[in-house]
């Protein structure tokens, strides 16, 4: 989970719904991708990116995830955040 923003505000927003936290998300994607079959091959097609501000970004698009036990795909939108000179993820909606 490089990339996301290490904090309790971290919010990501799944088939489940919202949780907050970088650890509750990282546990969470654990349970969902427990073993290599799982987790399979994932892509990614970007849509659009467009700046917010000189501090924030966002990102529209899809996934993919090719895998043996069946492949499964959908779309996603990312906040990008500008903080202590590097970029993270503050949002992620993935469904």
């Amino acid at each position: 989970m490089n990339g996301y923003w290490k904090s309790d505000s971290l919010l990501f927003v799944g088939k489940s719904g919202a949780n907050f936290g970088y650890q509750k998300t990282l546990d969470n994607y654990y349970k969902g991708y427990p073993d290599t079959a799982a987790m399979g091959k994932l892509n990614f097609d970007l849509i659009q990116v467009k700046r917010l501000s000189p501090e924030y970004f966002f990102v529209l698009g899809k996934w993919h995830l090719k895998r043996s036990i069946g492949d499964v795909g959908g779309a996603y939108t990312l906040l990008f955040r500008k903080i202590k000179g590097e970029w993270v993820i503050v949002v992620d909606h993935s469904s």
